[in-house]
């Protein structure tokens, strides 16, 4: 691998670092000379404070350097598209510039609290080393392109839209804010609110678009995902991850920044446990797949109670247990109806190694201990009349349903439970925000 500054992506990289590296030198000795204290009054300070010059310097550069940061980033999606490293690359280097910037600027005004102080500190040094990274990399990798091949915005956007897997998306959305009203114990206030699920729904699309970014060559040999955006080639590998990634930065900021440190780091462990533990670990590994990596999309009802507490109660943690123990029998339900499917992938569901039998058997079990599980809560205190009615005749429901699956079998039976489990999990949530409220 030979470095060269041959390509126009190469130098502007290079240019950047050079003035983000000044723009470090400047903001330093603006907080050594403690100019954004003694310059309150700017820019009426100036000419009498000539500390204050560095002030003016510091925020003029913040505006250089943004610009040209949105230039590499532009030039990175419009001529790095393909480019697996490059463009995953320089997207995080944006998302960290631009995250830092933001950290720090709510520093500023909330008189330094601890968790941010630390997170504006990681995020400076996760910049410095990629941006070396990208400088370096850009010039071994990046080549100039010849012709700039013009995309169809509407179908990107509509691509990206996919990618987040939006009904996903809304129904975690939905045990995020059951959560919220939950732990508030009222209607949280609309800026909290808005927060939460900006935080919860970027972190939830950007778990989405890695997920498909690591299921893409296995989602070409399965019917119901082969039309996926990364699988069908309408996006590039390197596009995926770079939104992917990006989301799931962004997330964090934003729980960070306006939620509160739990949410975040509860947020954070939610992406970890579903790209990770579960995407890369275990989807391939074992028939325990969906039962272990059920997991991940427990865990936003306890993001919205900790955004209401700051803290986790054993409120949270059954909301947890609840979305857990329905994860099973909703996508066994869906894997008996795509068996074929699961089967052609290698993927390891029940129903492709233990049969469609044992699998009936087991959804009807899990069953009946999540309609258990939802009872907790009145039996200690923790929900109303409301929800108790709820749970019991929604469960009434979902065990008929399940009954069904294991005495008729068939995919007709089973895609009607896994339909009606996605219902329930919404409407017993809902119900726990009105049992909140009254």
């Amino acid at each position: 691998m030979k470095y060269s500054l041959r390509s126009s992506f190469a130098r502007l990289n290079l240019v950047l670092f050079a003035i983000v590296f000044l723009l470090t030198i400047v903001g330093r000795i603006v907080t050594i000379t403690g100019a954004w204290a003694f310059c309150v009054g700017w820019p009426v300070c100036l000419p009498t404070q000539p500390v204050g010059y560095w002030k003016l310097l510091h925020l003029v550069l913040v505006g250089v350097a943004s610009i040209v940061m949105m230039i590499v980033l532009r030039k990175a999606w419009r001529e790095q598209r393909s480019q697996n490293l490059l463009l995953p690359l320089t997207t995080v280097t944006g998302v960290l510039f631009f995250g830092q910037a933001f950290i720090g600027a709510i520093i500023v005004t909330r008189a330094f609290p601890l968790h941010l102080v630390v997170l504006h500190t990681m995020s400076a040094v996760a910049l410095w080393i990629a941006l070396g990274t990208l400088v370096f990399a850009s010039g071994v990798l990046a080549k100039d392109a010849h012709e700039v091949v013009k995309l169809d915005f509407r179908q990107r956007v509509k691509d990206f839209f996919i990618l987040s897997k939006p009904l996903i998306v809304a129904l975690l959305l939905v045990t995020t804010y059951s959560g919220l009203v939950a732990g508030s114990k009222a209607w949280p206030s609309a800026s909290l609110t808005f927060w939460t699920l900006l935080g919860g729904a970027l972190a939830a699309a950007g778990s989405s678009a890695l997920n498909q970014y690591i299921d893409r060559e296995l989602d070409k040999n399965m019917q119901r995902t082969a039309k996926r955006p990364l699988a069908d080639g309408r996006l590039t590998a390197a596009e995926g991850l770079s939104y992917g990634l990006a989301l799931s930065l962004i997330s964090y900021y934003v729980m960070a920044g306006f939620v509160n440190l739990l949410a975040a780091l509860l947020s954070l462990v939610g992406i970890f446990y579903y790209v990770i533990f579960y995407s890369v670990l275990l989807k391939k590994a074992t028939v325990q797949n969906i039962v272990i990596g059920g997991g991940a999309g427990a865990i936003p009802p306890m993001v919205g109670w900790a955004a209401a507490t700051g803290h986790l109660g054993l409120a949270a943690w059954i909301l947890f247990a609840i979305v857990f123990m329905w994860t099973p029998p909703h996508f066994w339900a869906l894997a008996i109806v795509r068996m074929k499917d699961y089967e052609k992938a290698g993927v390891p569901m029940m129903p492709v190694v233990r049969g469609e039998t044992e699998t009936r058997r087991h959804i009807l079990v899990y069953t009946i201990e999540l309609v258990a599980v939802t009872l907790l809560l009145p039996i200690f205190n923790l929900a109303g009349t409301v929800y108790l009615v709820s749970s019991l005749v929604l469960g009434g429901f979902l065990l008929y349903a399940a009954w069904r699956v294991f005495k008729v079998g068939g995919n007709k039976v089973a895609w009607t439970m896994y339909r009606w489990s996605s219902m329930y999990l919404a409407f017993i949530f809902l119900a726990l925000m009105i049992d909140a409220v009254v």
